[in-house]
């Protein structure tokens, strides 16, 4: 009976478990299902259940929905929910138009294209604390080089950061700049990704460099956009340190964002209060974020 079964074929030995549809083993998921719950999921849960408590470091009462039903009655919520959605969309849009632009320019032929390619992409890299105090100071109403600058044009310049009505856009022109790198290097990988035939067809039809980019660029670029809007969006919605490190939400509570009402709570002392605001905050990505990926990519499906 042994000398046959070492004369089996090794070809009729059991084969590992696999998922339907892959390649790999079932065990081959396990490290990365191990670090995506430790790292996600178990403070997610965690999350969870802290906000239907009154907690402190060293113990908890369940309360219930009580902090969701505080939360929600916040005075100035409504003004930050606003001001979330306004950055967010101003923030992705100038970053997509911004973006695309600057990727055409420098996936054209031009001097120093690698030096500038640099250039764009190097306010990635800086601290974003470091870049909301410089521009702190650059945006002083009366001794910032912005408004000195506009002086010596002639022009008054207003207070950026202490006028009610123009303190959000000021702190997402900010993170526009910071962020614009990013988008442009996505675009450029969408852009040389096109095939270079595509492009000399349609300049030997007679096609001027407008319409090679309406008819060529730009659709064939579709999945870097969409990447671009979402990550852009994501990022609008969540933002904190770059609000918090110019205005504190100020002056007054005019650029609030959810994200630094939640602080406040957590600087108060109010945890429980603080972590129902956070599950808050990302049921609101989510209920935005993942039905805006749906429709791009469904459009893009189609397409």
């Amino acid at each position: 009976m042994a000398d046959i079964t070492r004369s089996m074929p090794l070809d009729l030995a059991p084969a590992p478990r696999r998922r339907p549809g892959s390649p790999y083993p079932a065990w081959f998921y396990l490290p990365a299902a191990v670090i995506y719950g430790g790292l996600f999921l178990l403070p997610t849960f965690s999350s969870l259940y802290f906000s239907l408590t009154r907690w402190t470091l060293f113990e908890s009462t369940f309360i219930g929905l009580d902090n969701f039903a505080q939360f929600l009655r916040e005075p100035f919520l409504l003004q930050g929910l606003v001001n979330t959605v306004i950055f967010a969309i101003t923030t992705s849009g100038l970053k997509v138009v911004l973006g695309l632009a600057l990727a055409v320019l420098l996936t054209s032929q031009i001097l120093a294209r690698g030096f500038l390619r640099s250039v764009v992409f190097f306010p990635v890299l800086v601290s974003t604390v470091g870049v909301g105090i410089t521009f702190t100071v650059l945006m002083h109403p009366t001794q910032g080089a912005i408004n000195e600058a506009l002086a010596v044009l002639g022009i008054k310049g207003p207070g950026w950061l202490t006028d009610p009505g123009l303190a959000i856009f000021s702190v997402a022109l900010v993170d526009v700049w910071k962020g614009v790198g990013l988008a442009t290097v996505i675009f450029i990988a969408g852009i040389v990704s096109i095939p270079r035939e595509y492009h000399d067809a349609a300049r030997v039809d007679g096609a001027g460099p407008w319409q090679r980019f309406r008819r060529i660029t730009l659709p064939l670029c579709r999945p870097a956009t969409v990447t671009v809007i979402t990550l852009s969006f994501i990022g609008g919605l969540r933002t904190f340190d770059l609000i918090w490190t110019m205005t504190r939400g100020g002056p007054g509570f005019s650029s609030d964002v959810i994200a630094s009402v939640i602080y406040k709570q957590y600087q108060a002392g109010f945890y429980g209060l603080s972590t129902a605001g956070n599950v808050v905050l990302f049921l609101l990505i989510a209920g935005l974020a993942v039905p805006l990926t749906r429709f791009l990519n469904r459009k893009e499906g189609h397409e």
